[in-house]
């Protein structure tokens, strides 16, 4: 089964890194294209973190967030071969987020910033433009948070019988 956690995180690593290939040799930097009334590929770098975090830190910020990214990838990974068999959702979570992760991590080491080109907007209100990689962070995020507020009963506890 863990396997499979694996394979979500491949599928979401190749979609992203297609999708900013494609976004990287089809817009021009910072040209808003129209999609929706609400909805733009913008191409843009980002060469901080989430939200363009230390964007202008002068270049160290770029070593840090890919050395950040590399241990929190090798965590999530020992996660997942670490979970027990019932733990579904929270596979799915990690490998969305071990997906999006290394997919930016790959930018990072290639170009030394983050390629990110949907740009999501109500009136004159934008919300910071994201990629495929951050978008499986967020709703791996989100579905471990989710999880993390189930009531699951502890394996020893749910394999003990009450004496009293």
């Amino acid at each position: 089964m863990k396997k499979i956690y694996f394979a979500i995180a491949l599928a979401i690593i190749v979609i992203d890194q297609i999708t900013k290939w494609v976004a990287n040799t089809s817009l021009t930097l910072h040209e808003q294209n129209p999609v929706m009334p609400f909805f733009n590929w913008t191409l843009m770098y980002n060469y901080g973190a989430a939200f363009s975090f230390l964007s202008n830190a002068g270049g160290w910020q770029r070593w840090f967030f890919t050395i950040v990214a590399a241990i929190i990838s090798i965590v999530l990974a020992v996660w997942i071969v670490r979970l027990k068999a019932h733990e579904k959702w929270l596979g799915l979570a990690l490998s969305l987020i071990l997906g999006g992760a290394i997919g930016n991590l790959i930018d990072r080491l290639i170009f030394g910033y983050v390629i990110d080109f949907i740009q999501w907007y109500y009136d004159r209100f934008y919300w910071p433009a994201f990629n495929i990689a951050d978008a499986a962070i967020c709703v791996g995020t989100v579905i471990l948070l989710a999880t993390s507020f189930k009531n699951e009963p502890d394996d020893a506890a749910a394999n003990t019988t009450s004496t009293s």
